[in-house]
């Protein structure tokens, strides 16, 4: 259980860091390492790094692949504790593994119209739950996640039992829905190069 004063709201910029999950396959993307696709002119990844920027305590980035590259993007960069490419609940484990901070707020790399002010309504909506998801009004996101570093090892016995739902972990927890049905295109995520381009002709919202 959670040792904190219940209700009481993480301050981001001591208590949450920053998760971007960029350890896929990027198999709908010809094999290519979507976080580091061109996009509006900067990696896709860039865009999301930004929602972070100057609102958390840190910002990781979960990567198996051009290590490097993204170092260049992140102050650390956390492969996956086991290799095989497991999926996103394996980048979220690890992520945990390598926080320093209580709270560790997740969000996908290929999600670049993502809210400004996505870091102060997770927090702000926590509550005495332990995760946080947000939901666009329509359907959850569960790769768009605050959660407690804490819970770490209860995700460690999980994936040994072979889970790899994200959704179905989860609801193992006390959590919570974030509203963001105020701005639902904000979780639109670019799976190929369609989906790319269609984002790319979009009007520019980011400040």
């Amino acid at each position: 259980m959670t040792d904190r004063s219940e209700n009481a709201i993480p301050n981001p910029l001591t208590d949450v860091t920053g998760l971007i999950l960029a350890g896929g396959e990027g198999r709908r993307m010809g094999g290519r390492d979507k976080g580091l696709e061109p996009f509006r002119g900067a990696a896709l990844v860039s865009h999301v790094q930004a929602r972070f920027a100057g609102r958390v305590a840190e910002v990781l980035i979960s990567a198996n692949r051009h290590l490097d590259d993204y170092r260049q993007l992140a102050g650390r960069v956390v492969p996956d504790a086991q290799g095989g490419f497991q999926g996103p609940l394996m980048g979220i484990y690890s992520g945990l593994l390598a926080a320093d901070t209580p709270w560790v707020l997740v969000v996908p790399c290929d999600t670049p119209a993502l809210p400004d002010d996505l870091v102060a309504r997770m927090v702000a909506g926590i509550g005495d739950h332990r995760i946080a998801v947000a939901h666009d009004g329509e359907r959850l996101h569960p790769v768009v996640m605050l959660l407690e570093r804490s819970l770490a090892e209860d995700l460690h016995a999980a994936l040994q039992a072979g889970e790899r739902k994200v959704g179905r972990w989860v609801e193992r927890h006390a959590w919570t829905a974030i509203d963001f049905s105020d701005c639902p295109d904000a979780f639109i995520n670019l799976n190929s190069e369609d989906d790319k381009r269609r984002l790319e002709m979009r009007p520019n919202e980011e400040s």
